[in-house]
């Protein structure tokens, strides 16, 4: 059956709509801090270009360059293709080529679908079945790393460590769709089911499951006592979305309320996150000052945030690498500006700039780098990275392990930072 199809001229009035996207901005925008794509908090922002720091520009050559060019093609190809084309995939295809060749690294462009879901990783609320998943590279499956509280999966049965090798009513195995195919089939809408089976234990025993997907929160704070040494709490932060500062918290407490003294704070593999997360979670820990200090294309100082007087008086250490980035750098260099943490790990990711997201009145939404960003006191670190008071590489015999499974007693990298915490 053919795709419909709709006429030239309306084709190429939906591709200008999309094109003059300057003008075509909810009053809602938000501001992101990870390395490769933004998640953000809202916030109050409606500047236009020229009020962000550039003058106005006039575009009218260009989107009548894009038009002549845009026809031509499209003209073209429709009468020389032996296929039918989906013209809606068509003009994401625009917006996507229009981000690519604006040469911003860290520009977005979200259709409909998922902008929504990044709306949902904005605020760490979501829809599905409510897990945490690595993929398991000895069994080609998914493994359950933690299933989140009060979710689905909570009650279903589910244990951390079960193995999902299949997923679907015909039982399709994981290691034949593979990881990322089976990862989208598993998520989906409240009140729609997810159905897979899982191995569990030595045995392999196999369970299948049926599972009415809801809500639930995401957890990106872990926390556990030192193996080797119970006064030293460990917190890794794997990102900063709405909930990181409340789970961040009662991390603290319950190690503090553990007896743990000390606090390693592992920020590797964490790209960063929202702006409200992370000036919350610095609030908690900084004394009285700067937080962050936001400056324009001119480099000039258009916005800081500050702390309280309030603060962690616990000694600390922070673990990094190569990808703790943006927001996780800003955590790091801010608690060495206040001199309140070592850094111990390897020279990080080296991402200082910031992006504004906004909603298009036509569907979808789109992210732009426009701003730069500073710690308390200390200079960028943009394209340079933040480099360890302790160097350490991690242990090349961890290499090909999973991140989540290294274990305290072999993590060298911990290890480093519990001694600059005095554990010998």
């Amino acid at each position: 059956m053919a795709k419909k199809r709709i006429s030239l001229p309306v084709f190429i009035a939906a591709i200008l709509f999309a094109c003059l996207i300057t003008f075509q901005i909810t009053a809602v925008a938000t501001m992101s801090m990870y390395r490769n794509s933004g998640t953000a908090a809202p916030a109050e922002d409606t500047e236009t270009p020229s009020e962000s720091g550039k003058s106005g520009r006039d575009n009218s050559d260009f989107i009548a360059r894009v038009t002549e060019k845009l026809t031509e093609l499209d003209y073209e190809f429709r009468n020389l293709y032996i296929g039918e084309l989906d013209e809606d995939a068509l003009i994401d295809g625009v917006m996507l080529g229009y981000i690519y060749g604006t040469g911003d690294e860290f520009a977005e462009y979200y259709d409909e679908e998922s902008y929504e879901t990044f709306m949902e990783d904005l605020s760490g609320e979501g829809e599905g079945i409510g897990i945490n998943v690595i993929y398991n590279t000895d069994r080609d499956c998914i493994e359950i790393l933690n299933i989140f509280p009060d979710s689905p999966a909570s009650e279903s049965g589910l244990m951390v460590g079960d193995l999902i090798v299949s997923v679907g009513e015909d039982k399709e195995p994981v290691s034949e769709m593979g990881y990322y195919v089976a990862i989208s089939r598993l998520r989906g809408k409240s009140g729609t089911e997810a159905v897979f089976t899982v191995l569990r234990g030595e045995k392999d025993e196999q369970i299948d499951f049926r599972i009415v997907r809801g809500p639930y929160v995401e957890v990106n704070v872990f926390s556990h006592v030192y193996g080797p040494d119970k006064s030293i709490g460990v917190i890794k932060i794997t990102g900063f979305d709405g909930q990181t500062p409340e789970q961040f918290r009662a991390a603290v407490e319950e190690l503090r309320a553990s007896g743990c003294d000390k606090l390693i704070l592992d920020v590797r593999n964490n790209p960063g996150g929202e702006l409200n997360s992370i000036i919350y979670t610095l609030d908690y820990l900084l004394p009285e000052g700067p937080i962050i200090r936001i400056f324009d294309a001119d480099d000039n100082l258009v916005e800081q945030y500050d702390s309280d007087a309030n603060c962690l008086d616990i000694p600390m250490v922070v673990v990094v690498n190569h990808s703790t980035a943006s927001a996780a750098e800003l955590f790091t260099a801010a608690l060495r500006d206040y001199d309140m943490a070592k850094v111990v790990g390897t020279t990080t990711y080296g991402k200082g700039c910031m992006q504004t997201t906004r909603a298009l009145w036509s569907g979808g939404a789109y992210s732009v780098t426009y701003r730069m960003f500073k710690p308390p006191f200390s200079e960028s670190y943009h394209k340079i990275g933040i480099v360890p008071d302790i160097e350490v590489e991690l242990d090349p015999a961890l290499a090909d392990k999973n991140v989540y499974k290294i274990t305290d007693e072999e993590d060298n990298q911990l290890k480093a930072a519990a001694e600059a915490l005095g554990f010998d």
